[in-house]
């Protein structure tokens, strides 16, 4: 064998050592699919749904099976949509909605439902102008975390065969038009009237109910007044009239006098000059009073 011939040999041999290293490289490289851990990926072979592969290092059968979907299972926004709906009150809204989804079943997704985000933008459109229409345009105000609850639990239901998880439902604005808004207006001021007057009518009957607590307070306290009075009076004429059993008359004769001496005395201390008539009796009085004052002085 010359040394061309040995050389083509080795040549043919190396070359086929490549080919099959590479075709081995190749086969490994298809076989192996490494999957994100944010990714799932839909195997067909053939055609036909195979499997679904998770995060991590996969194999499959190299030319036989072939990656047909690689579905992120990221959570996701639709874009915010605005629809019109009719309140049982029959007043025209605007609602504005967001929703956030995710894909748990890749193999549903991909084989039932072509445009996702389309699909469950329309859905969600036909359900909140249905609950919407159940609802008069107060509550749809006042209850709005009941209507996105409502909403959600719809939704998830709507979608469940499309292998998909409504995680969010949100209502972000619920917009009146113009002729609504100025009834509205106009009805707040007349309800913000109208509790002005009452409670400027609730002050004055107010007021008016202090004013005759005052005076019945007043009214009783003069009546103790007088009663206090009376006892006192009731109470002095009892201990004349002890004295009077105990002392005889002579104790009533010094009480009148001792009075009249006092209101002299009165008549006297007044300003400027008087002229008093004293009647005889009155001297007699007075006689009789220093007697007994004398006599009740020794």
């Amino acid at each position: 064998m010359d040394i061309e011939t040995l050389i083509v040999s080795l040549i043919e041999s190396s070359l086929v050592f490549l080919l099959l290293a590479a075709l081995f490289i190749v086969l490994i490289v298809k076989a192996v699919k490494i999957v994100p851990q944010s990714e799932k990926y839909v195997i067909e072979r053939f055609g036909r749904l195979r499997s679904v592969l998770g995060p991590g290092i996969n194999l499959i059968v190299p030319f036989i099976d072939r990656v047909a979907h690689e579905i992120s299972i990221l959570e996701r926004q639709l874009p915010n949509a605005s629809q019109d709906a009719i309140t049982k009150d029959n007043v025209l809204v605007q609602v504005e909605t967001s929703v956030f989804y995710r894909i748990t079943e890749p193999e549903r997704t991909v084989y039932r439902i072509r445009d996702v985000d389309a699909a469950i933008a329309t859905t969600v459109a036909g359900i909140v102008r249905a609950e919407i229409g159940k609802m008069d345009l107060d509550d749809v105000q006042a209850n709005r975390a009941h209507l996105i609850t409502t909403i959600k639990a719809l939704v998830e239901d709507a979608v469940d065969d499309w292998g998909i998880e409504v995680t969010r439902a949100e209502i972000l604005d619920v917009n009146l038009d113009q002729a609504t808004r100025d009834a509205m207006l106009q009805q707040l001021n007349a309800e913000r009237a109208r509790r002005a007057e009452v409670t400027k009518a609730e002050g004055a009957k107010r007021a008016v109910e202090l004013a005759a607590d005052a005076e019945l307070y007043a009214s009783e306290q003069t009546a103790k007044a007088r009663r206090i009075l009376a006892d006192a009076e009731a109470y002095a004429t009892q201990v004349v009239a002890q004295a009077i059993n105990e002392n005889g008359l002579e104790a009533a004769q010094y009480q009148i006098a001792l009075k009249q001496v006092e209101s002299l005395n009165a008549l006297g201390a007044g300003e400027g000059k008087q002229t008093i008539v004293v009647p005889s009796q009155t001297i007699e009085a007075f006689g009789d009073a220093f007697k007994m004052l004398k006599g009740r002085g020794t």
